[in-house]
């Protein structure tokens, strides 16, 4: 039987002086049951002298909460809804993995459902590879509750993921927390902000790596560095950065670094500098070189430079002169597609998609309130030889316009758009679509062949540089 005397105040006793209690406990209230007694045995818990602190000598009346059954923290937190062992074992996730079954994954790990390294790096492989932030974001949260939320690879892979999708943010979170930082992720870090059009913050992060003194720049690391001074047209800082890699660091500057200075001075219009630039160049310049210098001149309007250029480029490289050559009849094209994402979803738009005459129309009133707007069609961006009206029409009904119009009657008002292009966006579409996000009132991200266009409010954060 347990003893009812009180129990001694001494350091070693379960009432140590250390414990500061909010309200005393009178030693005449406090019962005991050995632990060798049955859970229905309360002969050794109550007497005939103390039944009135008996549990079933005071009755609960109605309404009346019973304070012996308050819940602990533990109580209170709901179990994980699991499946049962059987069918648990029977989850082959990385086989539903394969066959893209993705939600289905999510689903299980969600329920219970056992998962290591490799299923969590299939997962963020396929959020990189189908540009899904949404499903992204729901792995993320399944990783932060695994064995796994502290391992580098993991969140190297998560940065990156974050980073593809244009969630910068994001990413930089997950980055600031990683203890080791491996250089690639810095670059990768470094150029995600040069692609969404923020290469301050990417010089910024440059910077504070130089400050740390743990990792030594290399010249993949000043490629990245000149990309975010191209991205924000930082013409001063692009040659500061080219002379510190040369002189601080020892870095023989390669093409790749030559082609970021110029790019640098063409996307700012100082196309008599980039001329002079080139021309000066140490290393022959290559015909990537001379065919940068004739994007920037088209792209600024300078017919006489991009025609001088064209004619000293079909001198190194005779295959451009075109004149008397046949065109093959089954000349191979670059396919051209654009994928929408949606809440859950990414979904390739096609013209063939059920709500085709849908989107025409609704592309259609917008291209009313955007001549309204003060949109004007350039015509330039059409190759073919038609006439004026045809050439707006074709502009109009160009592929990324078309599943913006899609998105805009199948997804939620005030929504955020993703579209994903595989080719360059052309000038006149990214004038139109800039103009799109001032008269919808939403966020229509455009990720092409280059880079990120976040278009809002009429202004896309590439400033009109890409």
């Amino acid at each position: 039987m347990a003893s009812l005397s009180p129990f001694p105040r001494t350091a070693n006793s379960i009432f140590s002086p250390n414990i500061h209690l909010k309200f005393r406990i009178p030693y005449s209230t406090l019962f005991f049951r050995p632990f060798c007694a049955a859970p229905h045995d309360r002969s050794s818990t109550t007497s005939p002298n103390n039944n009135r602190y008996s549990p079933q000598s005071r009755p609960r009346r109605n309404n009346q909460q019973d304070y012996r059954r308050i819940s602990t923290p533990i109580q209170k937190k709901a179990d994980p809804v699991t499946l049962s062992p059987i069918l648990a074992a029977d989850v082959d996730l990385m086989s539903l993995c394969n066959e893209g079954k993705i939600d289905q994954v999510i689903e299980y790990i969600s329920q219970g459902v056992d998962t290591d390294f490799h299923i969590f790096e299939t997962l963020l492989s396929y959020c990189i590879k189908l540009a899904s932030l949404d499903v992204g974001e729901k792995v993320h949260e399944l990783l932060l509750r695994s064995p796994w939320s502290n391992n580098i690879e993991l969140n190297s892979k998560l940065v990156e993921m974050y980073v593809k999708n244009g969630s910068t943010r994001n990413a930089r979170k997950v980055f600031d927390k990683m203890g080791e930082r491996k250089l690639d992720l810095w670059h990768l870090m470094i150029s995600g902000y040069a692609e969404t059009g923020d290469g301050e913050s990417g010089l910024l992060l440059f910077e504070q790596m130089r400050k740390l003194r743990r990792l030594e720049p290399n010249g993949d690391t000043f490629s990245v560095v000149l990309s975010a001074c191209a991205s924000k047209g930082y013409v001063k800082e692009g040659f500061t950065y080219f002379e510190l890699m040369k002189n601080e660091y020892g870095i023989v500057p390669g093409v790749e670094h030559y082609l970021w200075i110029a790019d640098v001075l063409g996307k700012s219009g100082h196309l008599n500098e980039l001329l002079e630039f080139i021309e000066d160049m140490p290393i022959e310049p290559t015909k990537v070189v001379w065919e940068a210098l004739i994007n920037f001149a088209r792209i600024h309007g300078d017919i006489e430079l991009e025609d001088r250029t064209e004619e000293l480029l079909i001198m190194l490289d005779s295959s451009r002169n075109m004149a008397d050559k046949p065109v093959a009849p089954f000349q191979k094209r670059h396919s051209e597609f654009n994928m929408l994402e949606g809440k859950d979803r990414v979904n390739e738009f096609k013209s063939t998609i059920p709500h085709r005459a849908d989107a025409y129309e609704k592309l259609k009133g917008l291209s009313g309130q955007m001549r309204d707007s003060g949109y004007v069609p350039d015509t330039r961006y059409v190759l073919h030889d038609i006439d004026e009206a045809a050439k707006e029409q074709a502009l109009m009904y160009h592929s990324e316009r078309l599943a913006i119009a899609y998105g805009l009657i199948s997804t939620p008002a005030r929504t955020t758009l993703r579209i994903i292009k595989n080719l360059r966006i052309c000038g006149d579409c990214h004038n139109a679509i800039k103009i799109m996000s001032k008269i919808v009132g939403r966020e229509l991200i455009v990720r092409d062949n280059k880079r990120f266009h976040h278009f809002r409010d009429g202004k896309c954060s590439c400033n009109d540089y890409w």
